[in-house]
């Protein structure tokens, strides 16, 4: 419940503070004396945006601070969930600095707006007059209902339920896109890894290929080279391995008479069989080493093939020519899976649709359960309102398609005369009725919500006579569960306040200030006279005034 409100320096509020309490609290004034600059300087601190346009001239800055009590409204969760102090009373107070900047504090802890709109909206709810085109919108008449049958748990579920079937769905349509595309591909990829796969390559094929080519090339020096080394070692005369056995001969003719003899003759003989496997090795490799053309154009046309695929493949050597080879086959198998993930995901796509649906019916039925009950309460609230004839009727029809909401496609459909066939409100319903169906709507809704306060901004607007009797006394009726304030132009119902407030223009100073002050009894008598005839009241109109405020 809103306990107090304090402004100061927002548009021509000075300063301003306001006690307000339980029942029906009325707001009267004339027109422009600021009752809508008071309800904007409200919004601040319910988390509306700010604009450095309503601090009052010469001002640095502008504060808004409302006190809530909150000691029945079960929001413990919110503040320990926030990290904010909890206190029976709530203080919610908004600042805007001469730079257009804003800051927001809850108990005297900073918080965004996001923070205060998530408590604003279980604390207080303020209807305005505009409001009332709402009543032909179906977003509006859906909430309506899920909110009178207190849907939001079930809503909830049946939202997470519906994303979770609409991510899915757009996923199957992805994997069928993908799908379609590689199977287009298929051929070609197949094609290219098969050529890969006949080519048979091994990873070190390329350099061994290479160093035989080499060597193939250039197979007459190399013979002409090593046959001249082979010479050197064998020659009958002065070859080397002659040459070395006659040293070893010689030197072991004198190892009695020099000791170190022996160990020479060894070395060399060592020697010489390190250079006859030097020269056994050559011969063997000229043995090998031959012009083969076959040979030849084989290595040659290997590595054209290797050439060619490397070039194709914008790659330089065979180990990338492998990893590309695998990356085909891995591209082949999933284009084989993808009919096996579709097939799954369709399944998926199937069980989900099967909770949608129950989800939805869960909905659909609590909506249709409310039908009648809503139908009749309407109706009779609408005959204590002057309209006996009325007929108010939810229609709940079934859309092919689930929605974000369900199933269902609700409207209201309504007449104010009799015998006359029930329509949507917005072709049929004129300012003074929407006014009418509003406030009935609204008494629904903020009885299922358990809102503490709500403000009415001149939902009488098209009515008067009986009929705003009436809507006072519904309004009244409404302030004997909850905290009503109503801001009005008409006397009737500002009679069946509890609590009596008028908004007024103070020119007395240089510049123009808007005030407000809670009326006294007899203060009451004279501002409703005036509302009666004008600012010099008749006796009459006084009369009229006590006969509305005691009767």
């Amino acid at each position: 419940m809103l306990r107090h409100l304090h402004i100061h320096n927002y548009a021509l509020i000075e300063h301003l503070e306001i006690d307000f309490q339980r029942g029906l609290s009325v707001v009267t004034g004339e027109t422009g004396a600021g009752k809508s600059i008071i309800l904007g300087a409200l919004g601040l601190v319910l988390g509306q945006r700010a604009d450095a346009k309503v601090i009052l001239s010469n001002a640095g800055k502008c504060v808004v601070e409302a006190v809530f009590d909150v000691s029945k409204n079960f929001l413990n969760s919110f503040f320990v969930e926030n990290e904010i102090d909890y206190f029976d009373e709530c203080i919610v107070r908004r600042e805007v600095l001469e730079n257009g900047k804003s800051r927001a504090f809850i108990n005297d802890t900073p918080v965004n707006l996001q923070q205060i709109k998530e408590l604003s909206s279980q604390l207080i709810d303020i209807h305005s007059q505009h409001e009332n085109l709402l009543l032909g919108n179906a977003n509006f008449q859906l909430n309506i209902i899920d909110l009178t049958a207190q849907n939001s748990a079930q809503l909830e579920n049946y939202k997470r339920c519906f994303a979770d079937y609409q991510a899915k769905r757009q996923q199957l349509e992805n994997l069928k896109n993908t799908a379609a595309k590689s199977y287009e591909e298929k051929d070609f990829l197949q094609f290219q890894h098969a050529q890969i796969l006949e080519a048979n390559l091994a990873e070190n094929e390329q350099v061994e290929l290479e160093n035989e080519l080499e060597i193939i090339n250039h197979s007459q020096e190399i013979t002409e080279a090593l046959t001249a080394v082979s010479t050197t070692f064998l020659a009958e005369q002065y070859g080397i391995e002659n040459q070395l056995n006659g040293a070893v001969s010689t030197m072991r003719k004198i190892e009695k008479y020099l000791p170190n003899a022996q160990n020479f003759s060894e070395r060399i003989y060592s020697s010489m069989l390190e250079l006859k496997d030097v020269r056994e090795e050559i011969d063997d490799i000229l043995s090998e080493t031959e012009f083969e053309p076959a040979r030849k154009q084989f290595i040659e046309e290997r590595l054209g093939l290797i050439y060619s695929l490397e070039q194709k493949h914008r790659v330089k050597s065979i180990a990338e020519l492998l990893e590309i080879f695998n990356d085909f086959a891995e591209k082949l198998q999933k284009i084989e899976s993808f009919d096996e993930e579709i097939i799954k995901l369709e399944k998926e796509i199937s069980e989900i649709k099967e909770n949608l649906k129950q989800s939805a019916k869960i909905l659909s039925d609590r909506r249709k359960a409310l039908q009648k009950p809503v139908n009749e309460q309407v109706e009779q609230t609408l005959a204590l309102l002057g309209m006996p004839n009325a007929k108010f009727d939810v229609s709940i029809t079934e859309l092919e398609n689930f929605s974000a909401n369900g199933l269902d496609k609700v409207e209201f459909l309504f007449s104010a005369n009799k015998n006359r066939a029930i329509q949507p409100i917005s072709l049929v319903a004129s300012g003074g009725e929407l006014s009418r169906l509003m406030l009935v709507i609204k008494s629904l809704q903020i009885s299922s919500a358990n809102l503490p306060t709500i403000i009415f901004d001149e939902i009488d607007t098209g009515i008067s006579g009986e009929t705003a009797k009436k809507m006072g006394e519904i309004l009244q009726k409404m302030g004997e569960n909850l905290q009503v304030i109503a801001i009005t132009h008409l006397p009737q119902i500002a009679a069946k306040g509890n609590i009596h407030y008028k908004v007024y223009k103070d020119e007395s100073g240089q510049e123009t200030k808007t005030n407000i002050i809670q009326l006294s009894e007899n203060e009451r008598i004279t501002e409703i006279a005036q509302m009666i005839s004008g600012n010099d009241p008749s006796e009459t109109a006084i009369n009229s005034a006590k006969e509305l405020l005691f009767n």
